[in-house]
């Protein structure tokens, strides 16, 4: 079997950010497909990376997988990454997985090493868009739980991301913290999202303030970047700390694990460099008493099917990410959509990734543009 066309699809979902999918074609009929993470403003430059790796792809057998991506991170790329590489490998990963699993007749997670699990637990995020109150955080809080989930994660801190915030910012993210825990109960799991977007100083003052509240998680407190201020605010939080879906590779996970820098990790199959990738990260993290909960700001089709194979096949894994106003999106143009129970999703067992796409569905959501940034509001908030 043999790769015979590439192509590339970005689809706005009609909210937050266009979605590129990938699929791979060859000369027996069998296809596969893969999706690329993106954000605003970095979506174009995702397909442009497949465009070139296209190249690299046609003529060769799909399921010579883990050959191709050493090919691109040591020749393509001269050994130089960036999100958008990845991104783009991270597509044509899966799709390559796609194709293998459906010519063996298998299921992806049948590739990898089975499954550990026979269903994958989700936590909701994507609910809390539009509530700028304690009391409307609370509300909508309350509709995820009657939704089935018993989990879900949200960003207390209002404003723009800033590194530097003062004590009414601070005070804001606490009372948001404690209106949703009050809405819920106590044996919902919150999940507190911090986007890395925090001084350390803050970071772990907020996390003593909420930490009565008992949070699930502390998502990224500090930027990855500075692993050795992670590590020396996770010292100071109570709360397990999450850190890694701006990390890419095994090579950007390592020095996590040896300075213990994070209690979970959560890369992202659709940046991290594909299936095979999550999973080598996943085994090095199992070594060092770390837990896998894959990042998933991706759609609730090939990205999630992605996550849901490799997640099956770790020990290590916790919980994953669903967005729930993602769901509309996926139930128009995948078959068959994945159908959230009780808080989990049942691991697919149909021969490759478990799902297909209708093109003709896709270009019912076309591509959008974003507007610019604002830089005279930058400029006067200051960084």
């Amino acid at each position: 079997m043999q790769i015979t066309d590439i192509k590339t699809f970005l689809a706005h979902p009609g909210i937050g950010k266009n979605l590129c999918f990938v699929k791979i074609e060859t000369d027996e009929g069998i296809h596969g497909w893969g999706e690329c993470y993106t954000q605003a403003d970095r979506d174009v430059q995702i397909t442009a990376h497949v465009d070139q790796l296209k190249r690299y792809l046609i003529g060769r057998d799909p399921s010579n997988i883990k050959h191709f991506t050493q090919m691109v991170y040591d020749d393509f790329a001269g050994r130089r990454g960036s999100m958008d590489l990845y991104c783009a490998v991270s597509g044509l990963d899966q799709a390559m997985h796609d194709v293998t699993g459906k010519m063996l007749g298998v299921p992806v997670h049948k590739l990898i090493g089975g499954a550990c699990r026979d269903r994958i637990r989700v936590y909701a995020n994507g609910w809390s868009e539009g509530a700028k109150t304690p009391e409307a955080l609370a509300e909508k809080a309350q509709q995820v739980v009657e939704m089935g989930f018993s989990a879900m994660k949200f960003d207390p801190i209002p404003g723009p991301w800033r590194t530097f915030i003062n004590k009414d910012v601070e005070r804001a993210a606490v009372e948001n913290v404690r209106a949703v825990r009050q809405a819920v109960g106590p044996d919902v799991d919150i999940l507190v999202e911090m986007h890395r977007r925090l001084a350390p100083m803050h970071a772990v003052k907020i996390a003593r303030e909420i930490e009565q509240y008992e949070p699930f998680w502390y998502e990224e407190p500090v930027l990855a970047e500075n692993i050795d201020a992670l590590a020396a605010a996770k010292r100071e939080i109570n709360i397990p700390v999450v850190t890694g879906e701006e990390l890419y590779t095994k090579f950007e996970f390592r020095e996590v694990f040896e300075k213990q820098a994070a209690d979970i990790i959560n890369p992202d199959v659709c940046n991290v460099g594909g299936i095979l990738e999550l999973k080598e990260i996943g085994a090095m993290a199992e070594a060092y008493f770390v837990a896998v909960s894959p990042h998933n700001y991706n759609s609730t089709t090939v990205g999630l099917a992605a996550t849901l194979h490799v997640s099956a096949a770790m020990p290590n894994f916790l919980i994953t990410e669903y967005f729930v106003n993602l769901e509309e999106f996926g139930k128009q143009v995948a078959s068959p959509p994945f159908q959230v129970e009780n808080g989990y999703i049942k691991l697919p067992v149909t021969p490759g990734l478990g799902i297909e796409l209708d093109e003709e569905a896709l270009m019912k959501f076309p591509y959008q543009p974003f507007p610019p940034r604002s830089l005279r509001q930058y400029y006067e908030e200051g960084p």
